[in-house]
């Protein structure tokens, strides 16, 4: 009877959307970094918490009224309870336990075990209860208890509660943690040395009457001063066997500090990009709005300085590291992650509604975009999706990707052409053209220190002045377009020329550009 009660109880808890939402609410305002809420409990709480300290301190030689000793023993540390048994609430789900091992049993068709499930659910309490920081809570409210005098020193373990709350704290015990075979290593060694020390020390010195050093805990002391390069100077060895010892421990001392700092380094270095890609990723979920662009390359490149001239903002995504880290020295906001994975846009934790502007997928093959369109279609229906295509015969699938608007590559700078020169019909024109002669294409030619010499020539050519359109110059350094420049428009090495024309006709400009360059050479 009790374990049906028990069993009903834990559905009736499983199935309550108001109990799902209260428990879901303190899970973020206690445990995720990136609810909107958790700053100001956290401010909250290092604000009791200094409080709470300063008041002690003023409470050893000063008098403190009754009424802060009542907030301080009473207000902060129910405060402090609350949110130990909220957390010891929100660890586990009971009732979730109660019903897996109800279906576990039924499964195997035997009677509902009540005391395995209880087993499994001290097991998962007791994991929280024993973890050093619930220890450091529990400590913290014992305070409460003030009529036992002696309790109210754990007001100091409120002190260690900040590295719950502060995150710069946090993230400096997860990097040291990462190192914890080395940190063993090093205890073990200076533990090693503090005890050969101390034992050596006092042999040497506690029978010598002019020796400050008479007690065993003097001679600890003295170890612990001298290995960690302290030296107060007050305790110092007499005699010469005493400060050989001491010579000795001086070396140890310095090679301990050495491995502790080489520890403490490597561990930074080894997390700095972590650290910054975290720290990246919790701006870009502050940001207001901004446009996605999937991929980086040069086109990418050059879509991001459109949108900046615009004064919009943007996030690439690219799973190469070099090309991120590219982009980053380009002056963009980029990050290493999978366009293509739903795990990235979980780390990212986008509001798609309220930030994203729009989506560029600007992978330099038809597969790769095709599949971050499904994957971005997954996470939101509505978010406007544009493509390039290099494959004409792919157009279809990016399509049915769900992607709103493709762009063949040919076509691209046409459409920057649009979108700078601010003249649609004329863009409408050309761009029903280009749709009706399919054999006339769009070319990059990249111009070095001899062919920008002799582009202007061969553009004048009789083969070319009627069947060849030349539109303009790209100012690579100072990433501008020259739509029709005059002869005299300075060309510099690494500018490229487009040209307009079927593919026999540029091949043969090629051709001809670079044979009158290699006849001038």
């Amino acid at each position: 009877m009790i374990s049906r009660g028990i069993l009903g109880a834990a559905f009736f808890l499983h199935a309550s959307p108001r109990y799902r939402h209260i428990k879901k609410f303190f899970h973020n305002l206690l445990e995720n970094s990136s609810y909107p809420y958790k700053k100001f409990f956290d401010y909250t709480m290092i604000t009791l918490i200094i409080v709470s300290v300063l008041i002690l301190i003023r409470h050893v030689k000063h008098e403190v009224s009754p009424e802060l000793l009542f907030f301080n023993n009473y207000i902060i540390s129910v405060i402090f309870l609350a949110e130990y048994l909220i957390r010891f609430w929100i660890y586990s789900d009971i009732s979730k336990v109660v019903i897996e091992q109800y279906e576990h049993d039924l499964f195997l068709q035997r009677p509902f075990r009540l005391g395995e499930a209880y087993r499994k659910i001290l097991a998962k309490k007791s994991e929280y209860i024993f973890s050093p920081s619930a220890l450091i809570d529990l400590m913290a409210i014992m305070p409460f208890f003030h009529e036992l005098r002696i309790l109210r020193v754990f007001i100091l373990f409120r002190v260690f509660k900040l590295f719950r709350y502060a995150k710069s704290l946090t993230q400096f015990v997860s990097i040291l943690s990462s190192k914890k075979f080395e940190i063993l290593t090093l205890g073990l060694f200076a533990t090693v040395i503090i005890s050969v020390s101390s034992i050596l020390i006092y042999i040497m010195e506690a029978n010598n009457p002019a020796s400050p050093i008479n007690t065993l805990f003097d001679s600890l002391y003295w170890s612990v001063v001298t290995i960690f390069t302290v030296g107060y100077g007050d305790m110092v060895p007499v005699t010469t066997e005493g400060r050989t010892v001491a010579m000795a421990i001086i070396v140890a001392g310095i090679a301990v500090i050495s491995f502790a700092t080489s520890i403490v380094v490597s561990a930074f270095t080894e997390k700095l990009d972590e650290i910054k890609e975290d720290k990246l990723i919790e701006n870009v979920s502050k940001m207001e709005s901004f446009y996605l662009i999937c991929g980086y390359s040069t086109l990418s490149e050059q879509v991001g300085w459109q949108f900046k001239k615009k004064g919009a903002k943007t996030l690439i995504l690219d799973a190469d590291p070099i090309k991120v880290a590219q982009a980053q020295k380009e002056g963009f906001i980029a990050l290493a992650l999978n366009p293509a994975s739903l795990h990235s846009y979980h780390q990212l934790q986008i509001d798609w509604d309220r930030q994203i502007l729009g989506t560029v997928l600007l992978h330099e093959s038809d597969v790769l975009n095709v599949y971050t369109a499904l994957t971005i279609r997954e996470l939101n229906a509505k978010v406007k999706i544009l493509s390039i295509l290099h494959q004409q015969e792919n157009r279809r699938k990016l399509s049915l990707a769900g992607i709103d608007e493709i762009v063949y590559t040919q076509q691209l700078v046409a459409l920057m052409s649009k979108e700078v020169s601010g003249r649609p019909v004329a863009f409408e024109v050309i761009h029903a053209l280009r749709s009706e002669n399919s054999g006339v294409l769009i070319e990059e030619i990249a111009l070095d220190n001899i062919t920008k010499n002799h582009l202007f020539d061969t553009v004048e050519m009789g083969l070319f002045q009627r069947r060849l359109m030349f539109l303009g110059i790209y100012k690579t350094l100072q990433r501008k377009f020259l739509f029709n420049p005059s002869q005299s428009i300075r060309i510099d090495a690494g500018d490229v020329a487009i040209v307009i024309g079927t593919q026999a006709l540029i091949d043969e400009f090629k051709t001809l550009l670079h044979k009158h360059a290699k006849g001038k050479r």
